[in-house]
């Protein structure tokens, strides 16, 4: 019996008008003086049921659809969250690039690289006048002056901290005094800030000889700070000329990730490397193939040439060079002045060692060309003798070519000497101003030239007295090597 049936054996016509009512059917209305019959009736209660049934069903899967929905955005939105950890949202500016702050900033090496990855600098710190002079010409912010006077509880906040802290108490340049320098205790205030605020990453640097000072112990110490703040440790050793930048320029890249972010995206399980140290992060590192004549400036002014005392020094050494055999070894450092000056017992006895050490060890070589230098040693001898230095030869460039000559290679005035180094790239740019000689040109290498092999683009507004530039490029981070190391930690951790 089906649903009709049921209603009209069941219910006389009254019933099922009151049925009718309850539904709220239309369409009974009187005919002849009365409502319709009994059969009609029935037809308008199951009419409007089945639109009531209709109605409810569309209700509840549209409930339920919309739930569904819901949980899946939820999800969706759950995910994003959790791989996009790193990403910075700031729903004042609707700005989602990642900011950073440039300690110890310099004229802004960390900042060229980071800005070139899409991030933007909130707040800029650096004691040197010059260089914060440079940094605001050159990105609009004014840096603070000491980062001692950053107060962390109430700086802006921001996603990575970045600075490449002085590095004169572990270099060779410096005195390796490490922490015993005040200039070491500057590393506290990094950790200071970072312990605080918290960020998500921190990129450091400085020279390599960091690893070994004080027999490691300044590492140990660094390590130690970064983990007990709550980071995870991985670093590079790194140099702008295994990456086809013509700078031997040998730095060490701290990258430190917070703890959290770090085991959403990598095993918990995994062991670290022997030195206690996570090594996740690969290197996405492009060949850059420079040469230095790539990178050198045509029609360049005159005032960069070598100055005739100089060149006649050279000249002298040239003509030297030029008289010893194919093959020859002429390393170490030459003393030509020590060998032909006579020491009295007492003397010599109060030299010191390293320079007693050179001494004997130059006697074969010079002993063998005998005939050969003293006449070009009485020939230049004023010359020679006119400075501590020049009478000091420091060849690094093997043993002797065919056709060699001094002018064949890059040369540095040192308090060692005269440095004679390899042309296939530049000695490191130092901050004393020991600025490179090209002897192919007979002349310095030029501020932006410096700039050039430190990475920093054409654009880049230089300092305008040469010397700063000199002593700025040999202080700043490689801009490549630092935007390599950056860009490989962003893939690693799904930024990029």
């Amino acid at each position: 019996m089906d649903t009709k049936d049921k209603l009209l054996k069941n219910n006389s016509k009254t019933q099922l008008i009151n049925i009718g009512r309850q539904h709220g059917v239309t369409g009974m209305s009187k005919k002849n003086g009365g409502y319709k019959n009994k059969n009609e009736i029935a037809d308008l209660i199951i009419q409007q049921v089945k639109q009531e049934v209709k109605q409810e069903v569309k209700q509840h899967v549209k409930k339920e659809v919309k739930q569904e929905v819901k949980q899946e955005v939820k999800k969706e939105v759950k995910q994003e969250v959790n791989n996009k950890v790193i990403n910075n949202v700031n729903h004042n500016t609707g700005d989602t690039k990642l900011t950073f702050i440039d300690l110890f900033c310099g004229v802004g090496g960390f900042h060229q690289a980071l800005t070139d990855l899409g991030c933007k600098c909130v707040l800029a710190c650096d004691i040197d006048k010059k260089c914060c002079e440079v940094y605001e010409n050159n990105y609009g912010i004014k840096p603070i002056k000491d980062i001692k006077h950053i107060d962390e509880k109430n700086m802006v906040d921001f996603d990575i901290l970045c600075g490449g802290f002085p590095c004169q108490p572990f270099s060779n340049g410096g005195n390796k005094k490490s922490f015993d320098d005040n200039r070491g205790l500057l590393f506290d205030e990094i950790m200071r800030i970072a312990k605080h605020k918290k960020p998500k990453f921190l990129f450091l640097e400085n020279v390599k000889h960091i690893l070994k000072v004080s027999d490691g112990k300044v590492f140990e110490y660094i390590k130690k700070r970064i983990n007990d703040i709550g980071y995870k440790l991985q670093i590079f050793k790194m140099s702008p000329h295994n990456y086809g930048i013509p700078q031997q320029r040998e730095r060490i890249f701290f990258v430190c990730v917070r703890n959290d972010i770090y085991e959403k995206f990598n095993d918990n399980d995994d062991a670290d490397d022997a030195d206690g140290l996570t090594s996740k992060i690969k290197l996405c590192v492009e060949n850059k193939n420079l040469t230095m004549e790539d990178l050198v400036e045509k029609n360049v002014d005159s005032k960069y040439n070598i100055e005739p005392t100089l060149k006649n020094v050279l000249d002298a050494w040239d003509e030297l060079i030029k008289q010893f055999d194919v093959g020859e070894k002429i390393s170490p450092t030459i003393l030509i002045n020590d060998y032909f000056k006579n020491y009295t017992d007492e003397e010599y006895n109060q030299l010191a060692s390293w320079r007693k050490d050179y001494m004997t060890k130059n006697k074969p070589l010079l002993k063998k060309y005998d005939k050969i230098i003293k006449p070009w040693y009485k020939k230049h001898k004023e010359l020679l003798t006119k400075r501590e230095i020049y009478g000091k030869l420091e060849w690094q460039t093997g043993v002797i070519k065919k056709n060699d000559s001094i002018y064949n290679y890059f040369i540095q005035m040192r308090q060692s000497g005269i440095r004679v180094k390899k042309n296939k790239y530049f000695p490191t740019l130092v901050a004393m101003v020991q600025t490179p000689i090209y002897g192919k040109y007979k002349r310095y290498i030029t501020p932006r030239e410096c700039a050039r092999l430190q990475s920093f683009p054409d654009t880049f507004k230089l300092h305008e007295n040469d010397r700063v530039v000199y002593k700025q490029m040999g202080n700043s981070v490689n801009v490549f090597n630092t935007y390599t190391v950056i860009k490989s930690t962003f893939k690693h951790y799904d930024i990029c």
